[in-house]
């Protein structure tokens, strides 16, 4: 059985002030770095075979951090890159909510495209490194997308915020992927 389990980059200054990044490139803030630290230290715990990360900082600097005790080999796959948010990156949520309040922007990637993405970067991971459990530090769009894709019932989870540094298991089990937990913050002191 394929596992992943998926880690969301730790904090920036665009998510504390609530600035939609899509595929902006923003690096970690302090809180950043130290969810970071703290994924670590409950990642560590358990044998992982690979960690993959996309080229975006945030995701890159969080995959490092993690990686700083387990010594893993290091891959980069922008399949699991932030969705594109087109002329919607860089706008506060009330700006966000004023000029698009169906959250459309001119020239953001689809849900579809996501989608696809997303799938063809599960099918590498299937292929490459089969009954391995693999860590991949992600962003939120993608997490949220793998969670409604993959988790039976999602439709009665509404909304879920996902927070930094969050974990979500996914699993390939009996010819499908299932997602078995997410959105996991106990290791988190900012949520002890």
């Amino acid at each position: 059985m394929t596992h992943i389990r998926f880690v969301r980059h730790g904090q920036t200054d665009w998510n504390l002030y609530g600035k939609l990044q899509g595929q902006t490139d923003i690096p970690l803030n302090e809180t950043g770095r130290q969810q970071a630290e703290e994924c670590r230290e409950a990642l560590r715990t358990s044998r992982w075979d690979v960690l993959i990360t996309t080229s975006l900082t945030r995701a890159k600097k969080t995959a490092e951090i993690i990686n700083d005790s387990l010594h893993l080999d290091m891959v980069e796959m922008d399949h699991f890159k932030e969705r594109y948010f087109g002329e919607g990156e860089g706008m506060l949520r009330d700006e966000r909510v004023k000029q698009y309040p169906d959250f459309i922007f001119p020239n953001m990637e689809t849900y579809e495209e996501l989608v696809e993405r997303v799938h063809k970067g599960l099918q590498k991971i299937h292929e490459r490194f089969p009954d391995q459990k693999v860590l991949v530090v992600a962003h939120g769009a993608v997490i949220s997308a793998i969670i409604r894709e993959f988790h039976e019932g999602w439709e009665d989870l509404g909304h879920v915020k996902l927070f930094n540094g969050c974990l979500t298991d996914l699993h390939f089990e009996k010819e499908k992927w299932v997602v078995r937990s997410y959105n996991q913050v106990g290791h988190l002191s900012e949520h002890r």
